[in-house]
């Protein structure tokens, strides 16, 4: 019989109460509730420093995903991600140019203008 065990690591992930306001706003015009959904946080090959961060609403977790939790939200990490997600913070932010979710990642090497590209 397959076993559904959940992975054994966490994985230190914040966001802010802004960025909680702008996901809870999400999920609802999504129609995903809060008690099942939530956000995923990934983190790709790709970008113009490397890597490239990945965010998503999605209605459930995945049998391999850690789950974490902020603000009343659900958060969803593959086992991936999670090496170089440890210790970040999402903040959503607005400005002139536009508004959008940042990253303040403590183990990024670099970065590049546009916010949503690193190196590790």
């Amino acid at each position: 019989m397959p076993t559904t065990e959940r992975p054994s690591f966490t994985v230190n992930l914040s966001l802010t109460d802004v960025a909680a306001e702008q996901i809870r706003r999400f999920m609802k015009e999504e129609d995903v509730p809060l008690d099942t959904g939530g956000l995923r946080v990934s983190v790709m090959p790709g970008g113009c420093s490397g890597f490239k961060y990945g965010l998503n609403i999605e209605e459930h977790q995945l049998e391999d995903d850690i789950l974490t939790e902020d603000h009343g939200i659900r958060v969803f990490v593959d086992a991936f991600s999670a090496q170089y997600l440890e210790g970040t913070t999402i903040d959503y932010t607005t400005n002139l140019t536009g508004s959008g979710f940042t990253f303040d990642n403590p183990g990024a090497t670099g970065g590049c203008g546009c916010g949503s590209s690193f190196s590790a």
